[in-house]
């Protein structure tokens, strides 16, 4: 739990260094999360080992979660309004699907 929680500060805080253009640190901030993201999936490695359990699930809804965030992200950035909602709905699609995939279809 707490390798899970530091690897979430330093990705978060990396990634505020990366798209923060006042803080001025991009290289800094990309080395930051990329340790975070990394020490996240070791932890998701040791997690699924310890409870015998697939690390499929987790994986997608990471997955679509980051598509959920990479397109807001275009849409507030406004660099590409078109790209970023296209990938903002396929994002809150694939979290749809996660509902069936967790509580199964009765």
């Amino acid at each position: 739990m707490i390798a899970g929680t530091v690897g979430g500060i330093f990705f978060a805080l990396g990634m505020c260094m990366c798209l923060l253009p006042e803080w001025d640190s991009f290289g800094p901030g990309a080395v930051m999360a990329g340790a975070g993201a990394l020490l996240l999936l070791v932890t998701l490695l040791v997690w699924s080992k310890v409870n015998g359990k697939s690390i499929s699930l987790p994986l997608y809804s990471i997955v679509s979660l980051l598509m959920l965030g990479a397109g807001m992200s275009l849409v507030i950035a406004g660099s590409n309004l078109v790209w970023g909602i296209t990938i903002g709905v396929i994002g809150i699609v694939m979290l749809l699907c996660l509902i069936p995939m967790v509580k199964g279809f009765k």
